[in-house]
This record gives C-alpha cells, structure tokens and sequence, in this order.
C-alpha cells in the first residue's frame, strides 16, 4: 500500500491516521507542536453534538455580527479592520445562504455517521475520555427563540436527527442543577460529549502502536509534487531544516487554519478562515460544586455557550465567535461572559479555579468540511470542519480514507498492466 503524510496531529489528522492504518498503509504526521492535540483540539466545547448541525449562512446571521460589531462581550465579535482574506471569505459566506437548509440536513446526517465512527473506535481501543452518553438540552429564555428553533428542529428531522421540544418542567427532569427561567427547550438523547484532547491523544498512541510515525517539532515549510511523489520539509524545533528528506505517495492536509497556506503550496485553494473560540474548564474542587454542576451538556442558543461534564472534577464552558485574523490571544473581555454565565445559572459552583483557553475554528464559507482529493494525483484534504471538527472527524477520516486507498488501488492496477 500507499506511504502516506498527514500533515496535522489534531483531531482530523489522527483520525485520519487511525482509518488509513485499518486499511494498510503506512502513516507519517507531521506536527509543529510537541504533542497531538496541542492547538484547536485541546479544549474545545466538548460536544459531540448533531443537534448543533445547524450551519451559520442565513441573514439572521448577517443582522446580529452587525448589531453585535461595537460589543466587547458580544457572542458574535467581528473586527472590522480591513482584511482581503476576511472580506472575501465574507462575501462567499452570503453567497451561500441560498445552501442553508441543504447544508444542514448534510451536516445532521455527517454528524449522526461519525459518532457511530467514533463510539467504535473508543470500545475497540478501549480509549478513555470522560464520554457522557446523557444528551444535549438547548435552552431558550423566550417564545421568538424557541420558535426559531422549531424551525431548525425540521432541518435536523430532516437528517434523521431523533430531538423533541421540552417544557421549562422538562428541562428540570433532565437537568435538576439548572437555575433560570426559560420558555422550553429541545433535547438530543442521542448526543454525547467528551474530552477531545483525551480522546485524540489517546487514538495516536494507537496509532503509534500500530506502527505510525509522528514527527513533532515539525514546523512544514514546503510541500513538492513530483513525478516521483511528493517531498516534505520542515524545520525542527530550533528552527533550522530538517535533515530528512521525506518522500511520500501521498499527502493529507489536516492542519486547521494552516491548511490554506499548505493548499497553495499544492497548487489549490482552500479558504478557511480562522474563527476564534474561547473557553473555561471550571474546576470542581470542592463537593458542593461538583453536586451543582450539571451532569447533562446544554446549549444555550441565545448567548452561544455550550457545556460539558468531564468527569467528575471538570466542567467546561465553552462558546463565542471572533473573526479577528490568526490571533490566539486569550481577552479577558471574552472570558468574562463565560464566567459569568456559570455564575447565573450554576451559582453553587466555584468559578474560583476557571481556566481560560482560545482556539482558532478553521472554517470554510459554506461550513462543509473540505474533504477529499486535490487538484494534483496524491494530494487530500479533511479539513475546515468549524465548530463541528469534534464532532465530524470521525466520517469525514473514513472518507477522505477511502479517497485515498481508491487512489492507491488504482496506480496500482496500473503499475501492474
């Protein structure tokens, strides 16, 4: 079988990794990181979440980034500074509202296939990430909230999603910790959440055991394509070349933000823009907090925070969208709403012990993931998944997997005529 490069150890790269190792080839993933899962797959929301299949293109979208552009705190933050990339990428963002309800439902049904991806792996290897299997809870404060959400709720029927409307009592049945008042809420049974960085740490040291190669401290600063494959350099850690010289059948591109310059290196375009998120890992310290803190992930579609119960001593709150260039400076005006909004409907729990983290979101206009070949033989990308990497990666590995071995299996048969 194919030599192939994954170029990314987060959670697209090494599932990508883990689905090519299943079908026989031989892996190498490069990182400029010093371990896996370093940048957006460290901390994110933790939801694995079909019920947040619904993708931003609308105007509804449009109208709120702009009400919201003077607002520090706001959920949606767009700095207007002028930026070719970020304005481009806008305009082909409205292009594609007219995609809104088809792009949905494909994101369900994607959503709905991954977990199943992924729940098998985790049993197979017995990979340990703090998986709830309890559902998620969107919550709703009024009536205009609750009904735009109704609509919504068809899309994700739509895509075979099983979720059903609740009433404020509900709510409390599923998650009695919960303090507010709300007009209902809709519930996923089937949704879960977990550790992304557990889980993709865990799945490359699979990986590596079954003979994959990651190297580290790899900073790719040149990707050829050639009659006789492709060639890969990078600088170490003290930034000097490598002495390596990598040759590979093929290349995937599974590194974030990283990946449109990697794509033009390739001779393609892939346009992700970087779309900051930020979040909080409260720590349950005491035995009051860990009672107060809920147990069941929640949505809370007003003020754009999602949750998760990692274990016993973890509760992560998560959210907000920044369009602010490849910034990864963590603001203490973006943290704040998240703490806050701990504080007013967990008051029990201590905030005392909040981390705070950033992550940059690599996002396509119309919020499909870009996956599958390149314009050039041996060139794949799984890449711009937004704020569903988490919970997509593991169908969109087995296709671009599947891309990838098709490929190998025909240069085969051609080799052997």
């Amino acid at each position: 079988m194919s030599k192939v490069a994954i170029i990314g150890s987060g959670i697209t790269g090494v599932t990508t990794a883990y689905a090519l190792l299943e079908r026989g080839h031989s892996v190498v993933v490069l990182d400029r990181q010093r371990y896996a899962a370093m940048e957006t797959s460290f901390a994110n929301g933790g939801q694995l979440s079909a019920s947040n299949a619904e993708v931003w293109n609308s105007w509804g979208t449009i109208l709120k980034g702009m009400r919201w552009m003077l607002r520090r705190d706001a959920p949606l933050l767009l700095n207007p500074r002028p930026s070719i990339h970020k304005y481009s990428w806008l305009a082909e963002f409205v292009g594609q509202i007219g995609s809104y309800r088809a792009n949905t439902v494909a994101t369900t049904r994607l959503a709905i296939e991954a977990r199943k991806h992924l729940f098998s792996i985790a049993e197979k290897e017995g990979i340990d990430f703090d998986l709830e299997r309890r559902g998620i809870l969107h919550i709703y404060r009024d009536k205009a909230g609750f009904e735009a959400a109704a609509r919504v709720n068809e899309l994700l029927l739509e895509g075979g999603l099983d979720r059903r409307a609740v009433t404020p009592e509900e709510m409390r049945e599923i998650e009695p910790t919960i303090h507010g008042s709300f007009h209902g809420g809709f519930f996923t049974p089937s949704d879960s959440t977990g550790d992304i960085h557990k889980f993709t740490r865990g799945l490359a040291d699979v990986c590596m055991r079954r003979g994959a190669r990651f190297v580290f401290d790899a900073d790719v600063t040149g990707i050829a394509h050639g009659p006789d494959g492709i060639g890969i350099s990078w600088n170490g850690p003290d930034g000097a070349p490598s002495d390596e010289a990598l040759r590979v059948d093929a290349v995937v591109v599974c590194a974030g933000v990283a990946s449109r310059r990697f794509a033009a290196m390739l001779g393609d375009r892939v346009n992700v823009y970087p779309v900051k998120g930020y979040s909080i890992t409260v720590h349950l310290d005491d035995e009051g907090s860990r009672a107060a803190a809920p147990a069941v992930s929640l949505l809370d579609d007003h003020a754009k925070v999602v949750t998760s119960r990692l274990g016993r001593d973890r509760f992560r709150v998560a959210g907000t969208a920044e369009f602010n260039g490849e910034n990864r400076d963590i603001r203490a005006d973006r943290i704040k709403p998240l703490v806050r909004w701990t504080q007013e409907l967990f008051p029990d729990v201590s905030t005392v012990r909040a981390v705070p983290w950033t992550g940059l979101r690599p996002m396509t206009p119309s919020l499909m993931p870009r996956v599958g070949t390149g314009s050039r033989p041996g060139v794949f990308y799984n890449t711009g998944h937004g704020h569903l990497g988490w919970t997509l990666s593991a169908a969109t590995a087995q296709m671009v997997a599947d891309a990838v071995h098709g490929e190998a299996i025909s240069n085969h048969v051609k080799r052997a005529a």
